[in-house]
This record gives structure tokens, sequence and C-alpha cells, in this order.
């Protein structure tokens, strides 16, 4: 007996199952595929070890002195107060498209307010401290 209610949930089963199987098949492929590859190159290349590729390298510079730079912190504040900026200018997309739809006017309006109220408080806070100034 096809056509029946039993083979419908059953037929629908097997089609949503079978979707998943393509999508772990597809991954199963590409873990092999990059296995293959890491084994391909580690059997084919050229291992050669001599004391000057033993180094440590960094950036085309030979490690000549001490393991330790100095550097200074502005630069961190300087990327502190680039991702403050930039999760504001994130923040403000979302809160344009609300602040459109009907009833959502004063509140997000609110909202954003606040929010430009702590990030102002941090920039002069950072301004106030000298961070800003290039010297």
């Amino acid at each position: 007996m096809s056509g029946g209610p039993v083979d419908g949930p059953a037929a629908l089963a097997s089609e949503y199952f079978q979707s998943y199987s393509v999508i772990g098949l597809l991954a199963l492929v590409g873990v092999l595929f990059v296995a293959v590859a890491f084994g391909a190159g580690r059997l084919l290349r050229p291992v050669v070890p001599t004391p000057e590729k033993l180094l440590t390298y960094e950036c085309g510079v030979d490690p000549v002195g001490e393991g330790w730079a100095h550097t200074q912190v502005r630069y961190y504040v300087y990327a502190f107060l680039y991702v403050i900026f930039a999760v504001d200018s994130i923040f403000l997309f979302p809160w344009a498209t609300v602040f459109a739809a009907p009833g959502y006017g004063a509140t997000t309006l609110v909202e954003m307010f606040i929010f430009l109220g702590f990030l102002a408080v941090g920039l002069l806070y950072a301004w106030k401290k000298g961070v800003l100034a290039w010297d």
C-alpha cells in the first residue's frame, strides 16, 4: 500500500536525513582532501635541517640581542579606540533600521543617545589623559 498516511512522514524523514548525509559526505571529502594534501607535502618535501634553518626567524630580521622588545602602550590604546568606534558604527546600522519602524522611534533614540554618551565619556577620558595627542 503506497501513498498512505504512514508513507508521508517516513518519506519526509528520509528526504530530511538524505540532505544531511550529503552535507556529511561533503565534509568528509573536505577533511580527506586536506589530509591527503598534508600527507603529500610531508612525503614530497626535502628535509635538510641546517643550523641556519633552525634559527628563529621573524619578519626578515636576524635574531640579535634580547628577546624582549619595548612597545609603547599608546598603540594599544589607539587600537582599542578604533575597536570602540568600529563597534559604534556596527551598532548604528541596525539602530537606523529599527528607528524607521513605527512605534520604536522614541525608545531607540533614547537608547542611541545613552550609547553615544558612554562613547563620549570614554573619548573625553582618553583626551583628558593625553592619549590622543601625537608627540
